[in-house]
């Protein structure tokens, strides 16, 4: 079985159909510091991509153990669901049968890797395209985590399922697992369905006891960054660096007070920095860190003017997308194509599967997803969470300065803003309005808006 390279330079293996980068003006250019790269390049297409990391590249290592416990199992499940995907894109051409994917030639944007839809002839559909199909490649390659049954009950509960509740828990554990840089197994069983796997439902719903989380119970978006964190934090406070080790420092980005009136969310560059101190225990000037910044973005719809700036975000590349959806039915979305956006779904319910290292042979394509789905930007629920991973300071400084120009081109109404202190001054600011975290749908407000900014402090 050909090895996978830990990561590889996607300057000879991006196609013209893939652009890693903030724009795709240029066929196969790129303008960023850190090129994301794949560890699947050259092993289906060039433009094949799992995991899209930041960072130098590397020359390929020597076949080793871990190598072969990475590419053993992901390869074998991938491919199952590529050939499913390819059987099911043959079967609807024939049958003259259409998903519900727009045929826009405009770019794609997965988790800011940009994907060009060419056609080579005008009637051929976009679907068709190769552009399209290293997007579905991409796609079929993210970690998918859904509902599941038959797992060992929660603490004291009785719940050996998190059918119609957990979602929410699902779509946050599919952003998480996404920047993780573990071999394949190592992923699949840190996010496994007991006590025993690090970032379990179990292990979530306990560390998220302080803000109401509990079986059987839906949960928002802010809630469950805070959940997130609370993790981060206890295992690092318990020092089980074999068993339970956090990948990466966790740091929620919110308001000044955190809870109270006095504009857009802040990043403080400062605590950005004690964050990673804390996480490496002063051993490391910086260190890997998840940013989640949960927002509500208006009443029972998101504010239109906030809609191009969501849009934008998949266009970083650190971007690891949006906890979204509809109105009680979170989902995770992961890129933009025009005014739609594409999304993992975590409401199928899947039988709970034991994955271990000692397994190999366990069949983990429950774990890939090979329909593609999207809806329209403007039709998520407004309570929603951002998250972006910054792999190094210089990564997080490229990402600061990108942030920091989306805030000036959203006249006055930013998602965020960044600072180097607290006591800075902000760039720009905006009123908000203090709700209640929830992804249920809220009261009716003004069709078009109103004049003042539909916000949640959080």
């Amino acid at each position: 079985m050909k090895n996978i390279p830990d990561r590889t330079d996607t300057s000879s293996a991006d196609s013209s159909d893939r652009v890693c980068g903030p724009a795709c003006s240029e066929t196969g250019s790129s303008n960023r510091k850190s090129p994301k790269s794949s560890l699947w390049s050259g092993f289906l297409v060039p433009s094949f991509s799992v995991f899209d990391t930041h960072g130098e590249s590397r020359s390929c290592p020597k076949k080793n153990q871990e190598t072969s416990l990475r590419n053993h199992g992901w390869i074998a499940a991938v491919k199952r669901v590529m050939n499913a995907s390819s059987m099911r894109r043959l079967h609807e051409r024939l049958l003259g049968y259409k998903s519900n994917i727009s045929n826009s030639i405009s770019d794609i944007w997965l988790l800011g890797v940009c994907y060009k839809i060419c056609r080579e002839e005008p009637s051929q559909e976009a679907a068709n395209t190769n552009g399209y199909a290293a997007f579905s490649d991409d796609f079929c390659s993210r970690i998918l985590v859904t509902y599941r049954k038959g797992f060992v009950s929660i603490g004291d509960s009785k719940y050996t399922s998190d059918v119609n509740w957990g979602c929410m828990l699902r779509s946050s554990q599919m952003l998480v697992a996404q920047p993780v840089d573990q071999d394949y197994i190592k992923i699949l069983e840190m996010f496994g369905d007991s006590e025993d796997s690090a970032f379990s439902i179990h292990n979530l719903l306990k560390a998220g006891e302080g803000y109401s989380l509990a079986p059987g119970s839906w949960v928002g978006p802010y809630a469950m960054c805070r959940t997130w964190e609370t993790l981060a934090r206890r295992n690092i406070e318990e020092n089980e660096l074999e068993a339970k080790s956090f990948p990466m420092a966790i740091y929620v980005v919110s308001g000044d007070e955190d809870g109270e009136r006095g504009g857009a969310p802040v990043l403080c560059i400062e605590d950005a920095s004690k964050h990673c101190s804390e996480f490496s225990r002063g051993q490391v000037e910086w260190s890997p860190m998840l940013l989640l910044v949960p927002l509500v973005l208006g009443l029972d719809k998101v504010n239109p003017r906030y809609l191009p700036l969501l849009a934008a975000t998949f266009t970083f590349p650190q971007s690891l997308g949006i906890l979204g959806g509809r109105p009680g039915a979170s989902t995770y979305l992961i890129g933009v194509q025009d005014d739609k956006v594409f999304y993992l779904d975590p409401h199928e319910v899947q039988q709970a599967v034991n994955i271990s290292r000692d397994n190999l042979e366990a069949d983990t394509s429950s774990y890939h997803c090979n329909v593609i789905r999207q809806i329209p930007l403007d039709s998520i629920d407004p309570s929603l969470a951002i998250g972006f991973y910054c792999r190094d300071k210089d990564d997080f400084d490229d990402f600061c300065s990108r942030a920091s120009e989306l805030a000036a081109e959203s006249d006055g109404a930013p998602l965020f803003t960044v600072t180097q202190t607290r006591n800075s001054p902000r760039s720009s600011n905006t009123n908000m309005d203090q709700e209640t975290d929830t992804f249920e749908a809220a009261a009716d407000d003004d069709a078009e808006g109103s004049a003042q900014d539909d916000w949640q402090l959080l």
